[in-house]
């Protein structure tokens, strides 16, 4: 049975896609910030772990505590609606330290296992703001963008 590990599962996408393969029978390791929140229904296929896509020593403990992976969904951010000029940058730094630098340490973190089997699949979700951008989208966008190219270039690297 193949085993997938999906960050950002409190909501959204993450939780949707933690659904949608439980309901095809694979193990689901759903990560979420605060696993209390969890809308997700108990099954013996479902491990919920904290993870925090800014922390390494949250990123190590939630990989070491999955085991084998099969698959990684890169989920976890953060969106942002505003006028860049009036955004205080600590925001936009937390924008790219979830968005972007989360999914690149998240996937540093799996891939030496993905190496060694010379197996695993990666899927990074960015959004379709990356095709059209739209005002008050800027920070937003630029993070998702910086994602779009880094899965561009890994795939070539992989």
């Amino acid at each position: 049975m193949k085993t997938i590990l999906i960050t950002g599962c409190s909501s959204g996408f993450g939780l949707e896609t933690a659904k949608y393969f439980l309901a095809r029978d694979w193990n689901v390791v759903a990560t979420m910030r605060d696993p209390k929140q969890s809308q997700l229904e108990a099954s013996d296929r479902l491990r919920i772990l904290p993870l925090d896509v800014t922390d390494p020593d949250s990123i190590d403990a939630a990989v070491e505590a999955a085991g084998l992976i099969d698959a990684l969904v890169n989920n976890a951010g953060i969106g942002l609606l505003g006028v860049f000029e009036t955004e205080d940058m600590a925001v936009v730094r937390e924008i790219f330290e979830t968005n972007t630098l989360g999914t690149m340490a998240v996937t540093r973190a799996v891939l030496p296992q993905f190496r060694e089997r010379q197996a695993g699949v990666i899927v990074n979700v960015t959004s379709s703001v990356t095709l059209a951008p739209l005002p008050l989208l800027s920070v937003y966008t630029a993070s998702k963008s910086a994602v779009t190219a880094f899965s561009q270039s890994l795939a070539l690297e992989l």
